[in-house]
């Protein structure tokens, strides 16, 4: 019998017997049947049982070294190899190499040429360094029946602390004569551990071995990742196509080649290839997003009309990704249609319901939007995340009409959530538009107390006091943070020519807003760009940029406020 199930056995019977034992008779004298039976206790040191359960309570105190130490004794003890296998096993957690040796050796000889020992021995060769040791052991693995030597020899590996040692060791191991009678998946697993051990050039070698012996799915699979880390997209494309060639109904695989498409900005390539094969809800939901990144309305209509010919229960269990397909067809009335028959058991249903009052707002029917954010508020319980949500769609609902109204609505949901660093940064860009400088940074400085890493806040911070020519330098650094984090950010670029233009920095100023413009040509950089140049003696470009802004967007803030100032 098991000794730790022995030992529990063992417990359960006493605490029984100490429960329905009768107590004697008062004035009995005769002798009970088990009164002179004397049972003599070994000492502890002697008793397996008793150092197995001290060997548990270090355990459960994370004394690992105590643990290993009572374990081996009760190994020392015990003729169950079971014990000897996890006092090697604790012995090794705690890295005493020495003891491991001791009880590996017990393990071995209550149950020599069990596999656990030779993995065991290989390992502790590694450790010692000893990787001639740990070649003979894990070799002598390749005699286990039907390839399960390669994953304990993988197992040994993986695990081992020096990653050179074990990958030089894996070469030895897996010449393609040794791998002659394994399968396609060992030889791919195999490859991928060569990977994993930094081992570039031969996991790349056994994949291509892997492909020209098999020529199956997997290895191509596995080739066209490599192909995809080493850089070589147009091999990684044609493994891939390969692959799905010969696994066509695989989803895994066909998601796995539109993910590298889409990497590489191929999103139309992506969204097909996810389409030809059998679908899920994961096809569909990425289909989705890959046709909204590649704009195209012909692969939109293509996704939109295939799931709205679906029979009714299917169309009903996805009116929500109906609706955005729908939405960005710019069919809106039909788009409210799907989200409005999302049930309010569906996973997308708050989600969904945000985007009805969107779109009942865009349809002139205020009161019905603002009805189901006060209904969200009120669903949202204690899940934070949904009600800062509901706060924010009440607030942008209202903010068109009244300034002062949305500044009531992000108060009123801080006094629910205090530390929402969402709504307090939505409030701070609405003092700052309204020109309230003081209120801003007061709540930008909130939002970098409680999120000190927060780029948007560090740069927005930076660009409202170089808007409002306060603390210039403190902007100027703010700035620097929040590009040295996002140094292609097109708006942090912006604030950055916004306060060199504020600091007198003309010329550095126009090469960081010819940069943000070049990256993203809106009215609100344009603004700035067109300012810098007007102040540089350039008008005509300043005119044609300025321009250009105010027919991207007349109503710009930012734009109009520049042109008022320049007298145009």
């Amino acid at each position: 019998m098991d000794l730790r199930k022995t030992l529990i056995f063992v417990a359960a019977f006493a605490l029984t017997a100490c429960a329905s034992v009768p107590a004697p008779k008062r004035g009995a004298t005769a002798a009970q049947p088990l009164a002179t039976h004397k049972v003599t206790q070994p000492p502890a040191d002697e008793d397996a049982l008793a150092q197995m359960l001290a060997g548990e309570f270090a355990l459960g105190d994370a004394n690992l070294p105590d643990a290993a130490r009572r374990y081996a004794a009760a190994a020392a003890l015990s003729d169950d190899p079971s014990v000897a296998a996890q006092a090697t096993r604790l012995a090794l957690a705690a890295k005493d190499y020495k003891l491991a040796r001791e009880t590996l050796t017990r393990w071995r000889a209550l149950r020599p040429g069990d596999s656990g020992v030779v993995q065991t021995d290989a390992a502790l060769a590694l450790v010692e360094g000893d990787t001639e040791a740990a070649f003979r052991a894990l070799d002598s693995l390749n005699a286990q029946p039907q390839g399960q030597g390669w994953r304990l020899i993988g197992q040994v590996l993986l695990g081992a602390t020096d990653k050179e040692a074990a990958g030089k060791l894996l070469e030895r191991l897996a010449m393609p004569s040794a791998l002659a009678a394994a399968n396609e998946e060992t030889w791919v697993a195999l490859s991928q551990l060569a990977y994993k051990l930094e081992r570039k050039a031969y996991a790349r070698q056994l994949a291509d071995a892997a492909v020209k012996k098999f020529g199956g799915s997997k290895a191509y699979s596995w080739s066209a990742q490599l192909a995809g880390e080493e850089g070589d997209k147009m091999r990684a494309r044609m493994q891939y196509a390969e692959a799905i060639k010969r696994s066509p109904k695989d989803i895994r695989l066909r998601a796995a080649y539109a993910i590298l498409l889409g990497e590489e900005g191929d999103n139309p390539a992506a969204a097909r290839v996810l389409a030809e094969g059998p679908q899920d809800e994961y096809t569909y939901a990425a289909r989705a997003a890959y046709v909204a990144r590649s704009r195209d309305k012909a692969l939109i209509q293509a996704l939109y009309d295939e799931l709205k010919n679906k029979p009714a229960d299917e169309r009903v269990a996805r009116a929500e990704l109906l609706g955005q397909l729908a939405e960005m067809l710019e069919q809106k009335s039909t788009a409210l249609t799907w989200y409005q028959q999302v049930r309010d058991d569906d996973e997308h249903w708050f989600e969904s319901q945000v985007r009805v009052a969107v779109l009942l707002q865009d349809q002139g029917k205020h009161d019905a939007a603002l009805a189901i954010t006060h209904e969200l508020q009120a669903r949202a319980g204690d899940e934070p995340k949904k009600l800062g949500d509901a706060y924010l769609l009440e607030a942008e609902l209202v903010d068109d009409a009244s300034s002062e109204a949305a500044l009531a609505v992000y108060s009123r949901g801080l006094n629910v959530l205090p530390d929402d660093t969402r709504l307090i940064y939505a409030r701070a860009l609405r003092y700052a538009n309204d020109g309230r400088t003081a209120e801003a940074e007061r709540d930008l400085r909130r939002v970098l107390e409680l999120k000190p890493a927060d780029v948007d806040a560090m740069n927005a911070l930076g660009y409202t006091l170089a808007d409002a020519n306060q603390k210039l330098e403190e902007a100027y650094t703010l700035i620097q943070a929040a590009l040295k984090a996002k140094p292609e950010e097109p708006a942090v670029i912006d604030s950055l020519g916004w306060v060199q233009f504020r600091r007198g920095h003309l010329a550095e100023a126009e090469t960081a807003l010819r940069r943000a413009y070049e990256k993203q040509p809106d009215a609100e950089i344009a603004s700035h760009l067109g300012e810098v140049l007007w102040h540089r003696g350039n008008k005509d470009e300043a005119k044609t940029i300025l321009e250009a802004g105010r027919k991207k967007d007349a109503k710009n803030k930012s734009l109009l406020d520049t042109l008022k100032r320049l007298g145009l």
